[in-house]
């Protein structure tokens, strides 16, 4: 398993837009791919779960992959959290 953390950066915290930009990024790999946040976490490629975290501005959360394609995984939806402006 690989594990990345993060600060979400966004002022709206992690909302909608770049949230679906996530989930679309994490379905391209076979990986069990997870978000943490607090004492939950959900499925990266759940949308809904996403959401259901209410993530905001300030928080730190991870992001896990398990699988064939974890690292690469990990390494693209870091770029990608950096990209969409989320966090670092």
């Amino acid at each position: 398993m690989v594990e990345k953390s993060f600060k979400i950066t966004s002022s709206d915290g992690v909302h909608a837009r770049p949230a679906t930009v996530l989930v679309q990024n994490a379905g391209k790999y076979e990986s069990d791919i997870n978000l943490h946040y607090k004492e939950k976490s959900v499925n990266l490629k759940s949308i809904m779960g996403i959401m259901s975290l209410g993530i905001p501005a300030g928080a730190d959360v991870k992001i896990s992959a398990e699988g064939d394609d974890e690292q690469e995984a990990i390494d693209h939806l870091a770029k990608t959290m950096e990209n969409e402006g989320l966090g670092e």
